[in-house]
């Protein structure tokens, strides 16, 4: 398929697939005109590349994770970074949870304030 449609069915921008290439995160061959042209699979491994980016993961990190995806083999260096990796998202979450529970306090003073009548003056 050509880089158009792989962007259509993935969401993803012809920018961010070239990017991808540059990366060495994913692999087109050439027409004979010069066009892109990816295999089907390349579907699944561009979503998949979105996730890991999601995930908080950076390119380098990503390009040495994909052939492990592959293969099911991983390094114990890849899982000591991917676990900590997995430490700095949780602690992620664990802020966004404070966040949120602050402005829940904020909201319940707020409305317990406006449920109040003013005072005359």
């Amino acid at each position: 398929m050509r880089i158009g449609e792989l962007a259509d069915r993935t969401g993803v921008s012809t920018r961010a697939l070239r990017y991808y290439e540059e990366q060495h995160l994913l692999a087109s061959e050439r027409s004979r005109s010069g066009q892109r042209t990816y295999p089907e699979i390349a579907v699944d491994r561009v979503r998949l590349i979105q996730q890991l980016y999601a995930a908080g993961l950076a390119s380098r990190s990503i390009v040495e994770l994909l052939p492990c995806v592959v293969t099911g083999v991983a390094s114990p260096e890849l899982l000591d970074r991917l676990a900590a990796q997995r430490e700095r998202i949780d602690g992620q979450i664990n802020d966004l949870i404070d966040t949120r529970e602050r402005l829940d306090q904020i909201l319940h003073a707020a409305a317990e304030s406006a449920r109040r009548p003013c005072a005359p003056m």
